[in-house]
């Protein structure tokens, strides 16, 4: 009987946020931590529940960074979280006696609809995810419904960190802080911003940052190393061809910048080579090759794009308008041109009505994309598609809905089959070893959105840093000293918080800047009074009660990665030679 099974498929959805725990509340701050919890993490973990209740395993391979991991189970988020969810509550009950009193029946209709919301959402954290969103997702991974991959600690951006140390202390902290969560080894990893650079006699590309050119690793040898097993990347990595963005379409700023900036990376597409098939990096004797898992950018965009994609749906709810003091949304997209002025009310009870037809929509996309590979190849194929997870619910607030419905329909479709990254790398053990070139999934498929005009100043700082914790780490790590030891750790800890690249990814949208070029120079400035209180202390020189009450102010501040280990930054575990 003929295999009726066109390929196989898996959403890779990568949820992440800068750490904000003790950095502010609003308009940035902890409340970015609480809007993605209540809008995508809750909504995602409440999905998977009803499909486990129907018996189908979504198969989502999930990221979830350290950072946001060591978040999530923080002691003072779940009083932020409360806290943020009551509030909501109290606007939603005062926006609707206002509605009421004024006469406006739709906006009263969607008032309710946020009481409910928010009301369940609270209910549900307390009394049945008991404040553990992370254990949840757990019991999901270790029943076999979903993976859940891990990233860089702090989503540094590793071919821009001027130190092999650096990439290694992101990966390592990244294992131990996925051991320490979730009871086992990652076997998957979501490079920050898919970002790659092979091995190469690699040069700073600031200047001033006093490093001579020197032989790198690989990003796939740091990974290798410490047993993980895969990675994704945008396909133009894999086939050639213009590279695709994701983030473009969805800030002004960057379009600007984009316009006056723009270099092509393009390279030539190699007919032989296919992103619906696993290829692997890594050809060092004594390593094992690392896989590598390939983004389909014909189905990315249908998600990706608010102008061309399902979300642009104008009876979808509008993500940008909001009605103050509350916060509350209550418009519709309209027109994905519209300005704020023209969108109209949104209307719970019609917008539903579009998700099962786009959901049919995406699945014989991608059953026609693996059809026509396996009609090529003579094989099936794998079909990823990745995105930022906050992108539904959060972004797209129906978003948690369709991807109930596209996991439904696959589901139940022969031709289909959901996996995840390490179930598919198990079903197809052959893979050919690739060279793959440096780049990213931002525009242009390279670096420009996390190093430009705007940005560059900030790496300078990061390269400085970086030179002195290698410094300090080779001195001083195995020092006995605990007093020593917690000096170390916390440089680590802001060390790591510096490198996020989350700061130049704010400054470059103007998403968020101030508040990012603000975050930077404290962590900047933390670090380097860390260090020279090392450096003080390792002397034999007195240490005022001001100084050790610095040091106890930014372990209260900036507490996450219980397990940091400073002796990272001493040595390259597998140098190069």
């Amino acid at each position: 009987m003929p295999d009726k099974k066109a390929g196989s498929f898996t959403f890779v959805l990568h949820s992440h946020l800068p750490y904000v725990l003790s950095h502010g509340r609003w308009p940035h701050g902890t409340d970015w931590l609480n809007e993605a919890a209540a809008e995508t993490y809750i909504p995602l973990l409440d999905i998977i529940e009803k499909l486990a209740e129907e018996g189908i395993s979504p198969k989502f391979t999930l990221g979830i960074t350290p950072v946001l991991t060591e978040m999530l189970r923080a002691d003072s988020f779940q009083d932020e979280f409360r806290m943020y969810l009551e509030t909501k509550i109290k606007a939603a009950k005062g926006d609707l006696k206002e509605f009421i009193r004024t006469g406006e029946t739709e906006m009263a209709e969607v008032a309710v609809m946020w009481d409910k919301f928010y009301t369940a959402t609270l209910d549900k954290f307390k009394n049945k995810y008991h404040g553990d969103l992370i254990g949840e997702f757990a019991k999901h991974q270790d029943a076999g419904r979903i993976e859940i991959i891990t990233c860089g600690a702090t989503h540094g951006y590793f071919p821009l960190l001027s130190r092999d140390e650096s990439i290694q202390a992101q990966v390592k902290q990244a294992v131990a802080s996925y051991s320490r969560n979730y009871g086992r080894k990652p076997r998957g990893i979501w490079l920050p911003e898919c970002a790659y650079r092979p091995g190469y006699k690699w040069a700073p590309p600031v200047e001033g940052s006093g490093l001579e050119p020197y032989d790198r690793k690989g990003v796939e040898e740091f990974l290798s190393e410490n047993g993980i097993e895969f990675f994704i990347v945008d396909s133009h990595l894999v086939e050639g061809g213009k590279a695709i963005g994701v983030y473009l379409e969805r800030f002004d700023a960057l379009a600007r910048l984009w316009d006056r900036f723009e270099e092509s990376q393009t390279r030539p597409v190699d007919p032989n080579k296919s992103h619906y098939d696993i290829f692997a990096v890594g050809n060092k004797p004594g390593m094992k090759p690392v896989a590598i898992l390939a983004r389909d950018a014909k189905t990315g965009i249908q998600v990706w794009s608010g102008e061309h994609g399902y979300p642009g749906n104008p009876e979808y709810l509008d993500f940008h308008k909001k009605r103050f003091p509350g916060g509350l949304r209550y418009w519709r997209v309209t027109d994905a041109k519209a300005d704020l002025a023209e969108k109209k009310e949104y209307r719970p009870s019609i917008a539903g009505d579009f998700i099962p037809e786009q959901a049919h929509h995406f699945k014989e996309l991608v059953k026609s994309a693996l059809r026509e590979h396996k009609a090529r190849t003579g094989k099936p194929g794998l079909l990823t598609s990745p995105y930022d997870a906050e992108l539904f619910g959060h972004w797209w607030f129906e978003g948690p809905q369709w991807l109930y419905h596209v996991v439904k329909q696959m589901h139940e479709d022969p031709e289909i089959e959901l996996v995840t990254g390490s179930e598919y790398l198990a079903e197809t053990p052959e893979r050919t070893l690739i060279s793959l070139p440096e780049g990213s999934w931002g525009e242009g498929g390279f670096h420009y959105i996390w190093l430009n005009e705007w940005n560059q100043w900030t790496w300078k700082h990061i390269y400085e840093a970086e030179a002195e914790m290698v410094s300090l780490a080779k001195e001083y790590s195995g020092s006995p000293d605990a007093m020593m030891q917690d000096i170390l750790k916390q440089a680590g800890r802001e060390l790591l918080l510096l490198q996020s690249s989350d700061w130049q990814f704010l400054i470059t949208t103007l998403s968020a800047r101030d508040y990012a070029e603000a975050r930077f120079t404290e962590h900047c400035h933390d670090f380097t009074r860390l260090a020279g209180l090392a450096r003080k202390y390792a002397a034999g020189e007195a240490v005022k009660a001001d100084e050790w009450g610095f040091l106890a102010t930014c372990q209260e501040k900036d507490n996450l990665f219980a397990d940091i280990d400073p002796g990272w930054w001493a040595s390259i575990e597998h140098p190069l030679n």
